[in-house]
């Protein structure tokens, strides 16, 4: 891709919200689960532990999305993007909506009491990393130049 190709076209990525990539992998571990349950613990700890790690992960995914909107750029991957966002919640990890998703993921996983979610965790977030954010830092790196690679040198990818 070209400089102005950067600037007219976002990241290479499938067309496919990479929420949709957590859910997916919920939904199969849920599949899983109703299989073979594999309950992670149960009781009023594992809910409450659940819930706190649930809020805090939708919490950086929302800062990650309210950053970007403050800077009046896209959070959809393959649109272009007009502004690096390095402030806020992109201060400590470069990508906090997809870390937010997969710290709520987990707290999901402990409400409702089971190890399948958890245990494809890893196929998620292999998934995510390789279509989406792979793509969008071959693209970020194209579009800002020395400001994204000095970014990425300075913040790590996810926490």
């Amino acid at each position: 891709m070209t400089g102005q190709a950067a600037t007219t076209r976002g990241a290479r990525v499938a067309y496919i919200p990479p929420p949709l990539y957590y859910g997916a992998g919920f939904a199969a571990g849920m599949v899983l689960d109703n299989l073979v349950a594999a309950p992670v613990g149960g009781g009023t700890a594992t809910v409450t532990a659940g819930a706190v790690v649930g809020g805090l992960g939708l919490a950086l995914a929302f800062a990650g999305v309210g950053g970007v909107i403050r800077h009046r750029t896209t959070i959809v991957p393959h649109h272009p993007v007009s502004a690096l966002v390095t402030t806020g919640a992109y201060r400590r990890s470069r990508n906090p909506m997809y870390a937010g998703l997969a710290i709520a993921y987990l707290g999901a996983a402990l409400l409702v009491n089971s190890w399948w979610p958890i245990a494809l965790l890893p196929a998620v977030l292999f998934a995510v990393q390789r279509l989406v954010i792979h793509p969008e830092e071959r693209y970020l790196a194209e579009r800002f130049g020395d400001s994204y690679a000095g970014y990425r040198a300075r913040v790590r990818k996810w926490l």
